[in-house]
């Protein structure tokens, strides 16, 4: 391609052309001939007389200048021209195409993907091999094939949800030989990348491609305060970004729907930005996931585990509590204030012990014995927190007087501080506010809070680091200590309140839940995960989608360690893990977790993924060409005196020139919609037509467009159902009863149909029609559950009378209207079906292998599968979106359509063939 300055040329040899117009312009200047000068004197006679038709000694210049420029523009346009050609990889010998493949390239990953199959096409164009390697998959040894090997594949490749490692590995598998490389970059500097870009630096001309786009990443979140703290990070660091933050979770129904939306703000030049989102413990205990929102990236995705849920706390009094006298039990207060946000484990110290809570509580219990000393000692060294409360039976003890006990956070005096005794106040003390190191931190203090006895702690050298809370005077009201992994604090004041007015305000469950959200590390250790095998329940794929682990081995606790702090892999992908005693998530990013931009060598030329889209100037130069020759005519002939008696004409073409310039204007401004009046009611009502809602997705509406055609075409091939050409129907607009089938792609943005629309889709199911509800995602959560395809699915579907629904059975009609079938796939072919469910009390008849279920047809199938993809068929018949693989994939294509033909059938015959259950008793009428 030949190009000057933004204007490429795709066949520019006819350019020379231009080198004739000189030629051209002397060839004009003669004709027509100058007139050759006679002296005649009878010319006298024609003196006074006007020539009705005069013609020029000389074509004008500008006519000539006209003329040539309309034939320079001809010359031009039949050579090509683009405006803003899209850049073609200069080389020569092999190309290698890397791509990262990690979450960071979801964002615009099939810009990427366009963007290698291009360089791969404009190599097979050269001759060149190629190779496409993507750095999330095991390294292995790069091998140079032709263009044609690599089309198919590099449409097909996906990203994976974790970024790439092994960099250096694959440095070692590069071929011996020189070859030129284009690196389609996320922009994030990653373990090996320096040491693969300087040896792919080495073996030739370097290209790197990166995204301008910003990468953004979502922070597991944390506890403080009393609030969950959100962050995020984001590369390039420029300018101010907002983004909005959304948790997740499911409602009091079970449907999962967004609990809370916070905003986080970037200030200019930082590249971190958190903010604290303020949710009651019956709503933070729901919260599974927290995400990005509008941002479909695994990156932006951060799973929950228990670090967030709802602890196990075991309540121990110092006695059984005295009847009728609940108020003054010291546990009663305790037990009304975690049970909202805590489950509550009964028994003896021993016996709670082995339910491993997170928390146990001992209200006034001062001594224990040795074997539960040692056993409390070794779980809260695992990481459990001993909270304490004091009491008339602690301060009567000898417990921690003289050497620090190793479940007492302090030393404490003997005796105690009460109102008018020996150590007393002169009036009961109000609380101090909390420091900002402690866990109340941030607490409103109510005025009517009172202490008038308590416990004291000796004043030992840690006692001021060891203080939590305080009264008004200094005096320590909660200590707390470490001891191995966890947590003893003692509250020097009774649960109840017979020391203090405490336990009765709202400050009491707020102190109770901090401390008992602080009783396990928001980060597992890596000793926590060691010694047992994690399962994962669910897994994340590279959009951030929560799928089914059920073809996900468990992982060792050590691997599992490993990921936590390196990040997820093949063998580990992001997800939730279950153990023993509790699940843990493993994200694409965890909280210490740094963006930070790729460096490559010096030698390396970096370009952008975004490309300014190149145009066609062909036509519009032609155009211009044609124009100018019009005009051209016109000249010639006001040139020669001709165009008096054509100004009429001239007139009435002009007008209707303007005339039909409006006309074509209104038809371009007026909106595109279906047929109105009769005849969109003849197209439909011609044939048996098969429908499609239109989405607004004109990709999802093509594809729905192209799988009725080819699903029509194989009911023309095996049954006697001849249908027309598939139509379009727009349901705030179109007449429904015309059609008996619908088929409903459903998009994630599709807007909920109005209260006249959905008038319209209760009648047309009411009168016997079938909408087939299809949500395309089977392939990561059966038919939608956890999808934004089936959250909009549930939008919509709240508005129709849609009846009970159940599973497919395996006796539905459904299975034998013209195939015999006990699957449906589509594209993906794991995902069940929903039908309408068989009434009560329907039973099989003897001898018959199905029930008899009369004449009624299901209103609704609701599945996942992706129906129309599997049936999609261009004008000749060959499929347009693979299904599967080689033969097994072309046999899951077919059992599709027979699905869909057993559909249209069922549609159009009903359950007629439930009445072979009549069969037996029929012939034996007969005789037969």
């Amino acid at each position: 391609m030949f190009t000057l300055g933004p204007i490429g040329f795709l066949t520019p040899w006819l350019l020379w052309g231009l080198v004739a117009l000189p030629i051209l312009w002397l060839l004009l200047r003669a004709v027509p001939p100058a007139p050759i000068r006679r002296r005649f004197p009878g010319v006298a006679l024609l003196l006074g007389l006007t020539d009705e038709d005069s013609e020029t000694d000389k074509t004008p210049w500008w006519l000539l200048l006209l003329r040539m420029a309309a034939v320079a523009a001809a010359i031009a346009g039949f050579a090509g021209p683009v405006l803003n050609p899209e850049p073609k990889q200069a080389g020569q010998g092999p190309l290698l195409v890397v791509l990262d493949g990690g979450w960071a390239e979801a964002r615009d990953w099939p810009r990427r993907v366009e963007r290698a199959a291009q360089l791969v096409a404009e190599a097979g164009q050269d001759g060149r091999p190629v190779a496409v390697v993507r750095l999330t998959d095991p390294p292995q040894d790069v091998t140079f094939q032709t263009a044609d090997v690599w089309a198919g594949r590099v449409a097909a490749m996906q990203p994976q949800a974790w970024a790439p490692a092994a960099l250096d590995d694959w440095a070692e598998k590069l071929p011996a030989d020189g070859f030129d490389t284009v690196w389609l970059a996320d922009g994030l500097a990653h373990d090996g990348r320096e040491a693969l870009a300087a040896a792919l630096a080495d073996k030739g001309r370097l290209t790197v491609i990166e995204s301008a786009r910003p990468v953004v990443a979502l922070h597991p979140p944390t506890f403080a305060e009393g609030k969950v703290m959100v962050a995020a990070s984001r590369l390039p660091v420029s300018g101010p970004l907002q983004i909005e933050v959304a948790a997740r979770g499911p409602d009091p129904a079970g449907i999962d729907r967004e609990l809370a939306r916070v905003p986080l703000v970037f200030a200019p030049g930082d590249g971190r930005a958190e903010a604290p989102m303020d949710l009651p413990p019956e709503l933070r205990n729901r919260i599974t996931r927290f995400e990005v929102a509008g941002l479909r990236s695994a990156g932006a995705v951060s799973l929950t585990d228990d670090s967030l849920k709802r602890r196990k706390v075991a309540i121990i009094g110092a006695g059984p509590a005295r009847e009728g006298l609940q108020l003054l039990s010291p546990t009663h207060y305790l037990r009304q204030a975690l049970v909202p946000v805590a489950d509550l484990v009964e028994g003896s110290l021993s016996e709670v012990l082995v339910a491993k809570p997170d928390v146990i509580i001992l209200a006034d219990v001062a001594k224990l014995t040795q074997a539960e000393e040692e056993a409390t000692v070794k779980w809260v060294e695992g990481g459990g927190l001993l909270l304490r409360f004091a009491g008339p039976r602690m301060a009567a003890s000898d417990v921690s007087r003289f050497e620090e006990d190793a479940l007492m956070p302090v030393r404490l005096r003997e005796g105690g501080r009460t109102v008018g005794g020996a150590m007393s106040w002169g009036e009961p003390k109000q609380l101090a506010p909390f420091a900002e190191g402690s866990p109340f931190y941030g607490l409103a203090l109510p005025d009517d809070v009172e202490v008038k006895e308590q416990v004291l702690a000796q004043p030992d050298p840690e006692l001021a680091e060891r203080t939590i809370a305080a009264l008004e005077d200094g005096t320590p009201l909660v200590t707390r200590k470490a001891l191995g992994n966890g947590q003893v604090v003692l509250v020097h004041v009774t649960a109840n309140t017979e020391w203090s007015t405490l336990p009765l305000s709202g400050l009491f469950v707020q102190m109770l839940e901090r401390l008992a959200v602080s009783a396990r590390p928001a980060l597992p250790e890596a000793a926590d995960l060691t010694g047992q095998v994690w399962v994962p329940e669910v897994v994340l794929d590279v959009w951030g989608a929560e799928a089914e682990a059920a073809g996900v081995a468990g992982v060792e606790g050590e691997a599992l360690a490993q990921a936590m702090a390196s990040g997820p892999g093949p063998t580990r992908p992001p997800g939730l893990y279950a153990g023993q005693d509790r699940r843990v998530a493993l994200n694409v990013v965890n909280a210490k977790s740094e963006l930070k931009p790729a460096v490559w060598p010096a030698a390396a030329v970096v370009e952008g993924l975004a490309v300014t889209p190149q145009r066609s100037l062909k036509g519009p130069l032609l155009a211009a060409g044609l124009g100018l020759l019009l005009l051209d005519i016109l000249a010639a002939l006001w040139v020669a005196g001709r165009l008096t008696g054509l100004r009429r004409g001239v007139a009435v073409l002009a007008v209707a020139a303007l005339a039909l310039g409006g006309q074509a204007r209104a038809q371009d401004a007026a909106p595109e919609g279906p047929k109105p009046g009769d005849d969109f009611a003849l197209e439909a009502t011609t044939s048996v037509v098969l429908a499609h809602v239109i989405t607004g997705d004109a990709q999802v509406d093509d594809l729905a467009q192209a799988g009725l055609k080819g699903l029509g075409d194989r009911l023309w091939e095996r049954t006697s159902i001849e249908p027309g050409t598939p139509m379009g129907v727009n349901i705030e607009k179109d007449e429904l009863a015309f059609f008996p089938f619908l088929y409903w792609p459903v998009t994630a943005d599709m807007p909920t149909p109005s209260a006249a629309a959905y008038a319209r889709l209760n009648d047309y199911l009411r009168t016997g029609g079938m909408i087939l509800f299809d949500t395309r995602d089977a392939d990561v959560a059966g038919f939608g559950s956890a999808t934004p395809e089936g959250a909009a699915l549930q939008r919509i579907a709240a508005g129709l009378d849609v009846p009970p629904l159940e599973t497919a059975p395996a006796d539905h009609v459904l299975t034998r209207t013209f195939y015999l079938l006990q699957e449906f796939p589509g594209r993906f072919g794991q995902g069940p079906i929903w039908v309408e469910a068989a009434p009560a009390g329907v039973e099989e008849a003897e001898g018959m292998p199905f029930r008899n279920l009369n004449d009624g047809v299901t209103p609704v199938v609701i599945g996942g599968n992706d129906w129309a993809a599997a049936w999609a068929a261009d004008e000749t018949g060959a499929a347009l979106v693979p299904v599967g693989r080689g033969f097994a994939g072309e046999r899951q294509r077919e059992m599709a359509y027979r699905f869909g033909i057993n559909l249209i059938m069922h549609v159009l015959t009903g359950n007629y063939k439930s009445d072979q259950v009549h069969v037996p008793a029929l012939l034996e009428r007969l005789g037969q």
